[in-house]
């Protein structure tokens, strides 16, 4: 049984770790094993997490397992003109076809009420990401070149409308 909760401070050792492995088990066979590590490395320390999860336009959400390990992370940021990207979704590779990556989406797709459409930035290559996304209703709308992906590489933009209440 896993718990989809917000994330607290005792979280952040655990969440970087998660993101530290899923980024080298995605993007190690794209971007290449130093890069991907130096990369996570920089974005994904707790010291940067911390920074992350007192931002108050930053959701952050957990799941967490009955013996209080950490099996998912998601979080998702407004900008300042009100637009919703959902910046990461990461859950640990035995969870994968168990539902929870739809649960942390679900999530993140009800905390922003109001809002027409959410949006997200995948690297292009992810293939597994794109599908599920495009499986949970996220379109294709932006293909940015290399300069703009992480690592030098190109990035789709993708958004899903959301029901107006």
């Amino acid at each position: 049984m896993v718990q989809i909760r917000a994330m607290a401070k005792n979280d952040l050792v655990e969440v970087s770790r998660l993101l530290g492995g899923s980024w080298r088990r995605t993007y190690s066979p794209i971007m290449g094993e130093e890069n991907t590590a130096r990369l996570s490395d920089e974005k994904h320390a707790p010291e940067k997490l911390a920074e992350e999860l007192a931002d108050h336009d930053k959701m952050s959400f957990v799941a967490e397992r009955t013996d209080g390990s950490i099996a998912g992370y998601a979080m998702a940021a407004m900008d300042k003109k009100g637009d919703v990207m959902l910046d990461r979704l990461h859950i640990e590779p035995q969870e994968f076809g168990s539902g929870l990556a739809v649960d942390l989406l679900h999530a993140v797709l009800a905390a922003p009420a109001g809002i027409p459409s959410i949006a997200l930035e995948v690297i292009d290559g992810n293939d597994r990401a794109i599908a599920f996304y495009r499986k949970h209703g996220f379109e294709i709308v932006e293909r940015r070149p290399a300069a703009h992906g992480v690592g030098g590489h190109a990035s789709l933009i993708m958004r899903r409308l959301l029901p107006m209440a």
